[in-house]
């Protein structure tokens, strides 16, 4: 996937609330009684409440949201996999 099409997708007046996303998500990824499991939706609902005040409350701001809040976790994932990868930590191997 091409990363222009993302850029496409999510309005350019929320990149802020993407990189405010990926410092609240490493937050909460820290924090000890936050379950990781949690952490996408309480980004997702932190995303669509900022998005409905920063663009309005319609349907559009809530898809900006949720569209925020899921490319925040999703460019993470891309980040620690690929460091994972060139350190070789995870090369080939399954989970038993």
């Amino acid at each position: 996937m091409d990363f222009t099409v993302i850029q496409e997708l999510i309005d350019p007046s929320l990149y802020i609330l993407l990189a405010a996303c990926w410092v609240l998500g490493y937050a909460l990824k820290r924090t000890p009684h936050v379950p990781d499991w949690s952490i996408v939706y309480m980004l997702t609902v932190f995303a669509v409440v900022v998005s409905l005040f920063m663009l309005g409350f319609n349907v559009k701001s809530v898809l900006q949201g949720i569209l925020t809040g899921a490319f925040s976790v999703y460019g993470h994932q891309l980040f620690k996999q690929a460091r994972k990868g060139a350190s070789g930590d995870d090369a080939g191997q399954t989970k038993q």
